[in-house]
C-alpha cells in the first residue's frame, strides 16, 4: 500500500465520521462556527496575506497570467468580504431537515420528504482562495463534511485558511475532521480519493476542462461537474445602445478572470453599422483585444479574424470574439452550437425577443438586460457558491445549502401493515 493510498484511507475514514456527528449537529452550532471562522479571517489577515504573498511570489513559475494572478491574491479588503460572505451564509435557513413535502394516506400512514445532507464531498478547484472558505461554508452548514484539494498556485494560502477553518470548529465543538485540506499537491492523490466511491458521496471538480475531463472519467462516485463559463451578450436590433456598451464592458472587463465572464458578443446585423464602432471604442480604452467575423473585422479597426477554436475558447483574459448574426434564430443557433451551457444574456427593449431567448437558450442562466457576471451564488441569494454546475442532474447553476442536499422518505404508522 502506497503512502498516497493510506493517506486518502485516512482522509475519507476522518470525513465518513465527522459526516455522522453533523447529521445531529444543530443549526446554532453551525453559526457559531460561521461567525467565529469570520472573526479569525479579520483578526488573522495577516498570517492569511503573509501565506498569499509567499503564492503570488511563485506565481509566475506556474505560468498564471495577470488575471489569473488577480483571482490568487487576497487583501485585507477581499478577506472581509470573505468574512461576510461566511457570516450571510450564517443568517441562511438551515436546510438540513427541512420538511419537502408531506401526505397523510388513506390507511394513516403520515410519509414526509425530508431534506438531508449529500454526506462527504470531495472538492477539487484551482487557483482562488477565496473558494476554500466558500465551500466549507456550504458544507458544513448544509450538514456535510468535505475534503478540499485547490491547486498548487495557492497551497500556501490554503493552508492558512484551513487553520482558521479548524481552529473555528474545534472551539465551537464541531467536529475537527468536518472541513480537511488536501495538504499535498501530489496529483497521485486525487486519483486515489476517486476511487473512494463506497466513502465520498460526490465530487465536484471547479477548474479547467482538462481537470473536469479527468474527474469525470476517473470518479467511482457522482460528480456535479462546473465546465467552461464561454459566455455570450446578444445584442439585439432594439436594444438601448448605451445599455448594451455597459453591459458588456461589465460581463467582459470587470473580472475578465472568472467563468462568468463574457467571452463572445453577438450583434444583430440591423444596428451592427451604428453599434459596433460604439463598442470598438469602449473595447479600445479596456484593452480589449477582439476576434470576429469578416463584417467585425471590417467595422472594429485591429479585430483579428476567428476561427470556430475562437468562439469556442473560454478566454479568461481580455480577449473577446464577436460575430454579426442575422437575427434572433441565428443568435441562439450560434450559442446552442458553441456555448458552454453556463450563462447568456439577451439585451433587448422587445419583449417577445426576450421570452423567446429565455425559453430557447439552454444554458444554467439566462439574463435579460443584465450582466453575465450575475451569475453567482450571492447575487442570486445563496449567500455563496460551491461553483456553478452546467449540468442539469443533480444540479444545475449557483450550487448552494439546497444543492448540497438531497432527500429521504419518512413514515410515520400506528402499526399499518401492508395487505
Amino acid at each position: 500500500m502506497s503512502e498516497w493510498t493510506e493517506y486518502a484511507d485516512q482522509l475519507t475514514q476522518q470525513a465518513r465520521r465527522a459526516a455522522r456527528q453533523l447529521v445531529i449537529a444543530n443549526g446554532e452550532q453551525k453559526q457559531k462556527w460561521l461567525h467565529l471562522a469570520a472573526d479569525l479571517l479579520v483578526s488573522r489577515a495577516s498570517e492569511v496575506i503573509s501565506a498569499n504573498s509567499r503564492d503570488i511570489e511563485q506565481a509566475p513559475t506556474h505560468g498564471l497570467n495577470a488575471a489569473a494572478i488577480d483571482r490568487l491574491t487576497l487583501t485585507p479588503a477581499r478577506l472581509e468580504t470573505i468574512a461576510k460572505a461566511l457570516r450571510d451564509v450564517a443568517q441562511l435557513p438551515d436546510p438540513v431537515g427541512e420538511i419537502i413535502d408531506s401526505n397523510v394516506r388513506p390507511n394513516g400512514l403520515l410519509v414526509t420528504r425530508v431534506r438531508v445532507p449529500l454526506g462527504v464531498v470531495f472538492f477539487i478547484y484551482e487557483s482562488r482562495p477565496n473558494v476554500t472558505v466558500d465551500a466549507a461554508a456550504l458544507c458544513v452548514k448544509s450538514g456535510n463534511a468535505v475534503i478540499l484539494r485547490g491547486g498548487k498556485e495557492a497551497l500556501h494560502s490554503n493552508l492558512a485558511l484551513h487553520r482558521i477553518l479548524r481552529d473555528a470548529l474545534v472551539e465551537t465543538g464541531l467536529p475537527e475532521h468536518a472541513v480537511q485540506l488536501v495538504e499535498t499537491t501530489e496529483r497521485q492523490v486525487v486519483g486515489e480519493l476517486l476511487k473512494r466511491g463506497d466513502r465520498i458521496d460526490v465530487t465536484i471538480p471547479r477548474g479547467g476542462k482538462s481537470l473536469i475531463e479527468r474527474v469525470t472519467a476517473e470518479a467511482s462516485m457522482p460528480v456535479i461537474k462546473h465546465f467552461d463559463g464561454i459566455c455570450h451578450v446578444f445584442v439585439d436590433k432594439s436594444a438601448d445602445h448605451d445599455m448594451a456598451i455597459e453591459i458588456l464592458k461589465n460581463s467582459k472587463c470587470q473580472r475578465p478572470g472568472v467563468c462568468n465572464a463574457a467571452e463572445c458578443l453577438l450583434v444583430h446585423a440591423e444596428i451592427a453599422e451604428a453599434f459596433l464602432p460604439k463598442v470598438a471604442a469602449m473595447l479600445r480604452a479596456q484593452r480589449v483585444e477582439v476576434r470576429g467575423c469578416e463584417q467585425t473585422v471590417r467595422l472594429i479597426p485591429g479585430a483579428k479574424l476567428a476561427t470556430d477554436a475562437d468562439y469556442r475558447t473560454e478566454y479568461l483574459d481580455l480577449i473577446i470574439s464577436a460575430k454579426i448574426v442575422s437575427d434572433l434564430t441565428a443568435a441562439i443557433n450560434h450559442i446552442d452550437e458553441f456555448g458552454s451551457h453556463h450563462t447568456d444574456t439577451i439585451v433587448t427593449n422587445d419583449l417577445s425577443s426576450a421570452n423567446r431567448f429565455t425559453a430557447e437558450v439552454d444554458s444554467a442562466a439566462v439574463m435579460v438586460n443584465a450582466s453575465t457576471r450575475f451569475n453567482d451564488g450571492g447575487e442570486f441569494g445563496l449567500g455563496a457558491e460551491i461553483g456553478i454546475s452546467t449540468d442539469k442532474f443533480h444540479a444545475r447553476g449557483p450550487c448552494g445549502l439546497k444543492e448540497l442536499t438531497s432527500y429521504k422518505w419518512v413514515a410515520h404508522g400506528s402499526g399499518q401493515i401492508r395487505k
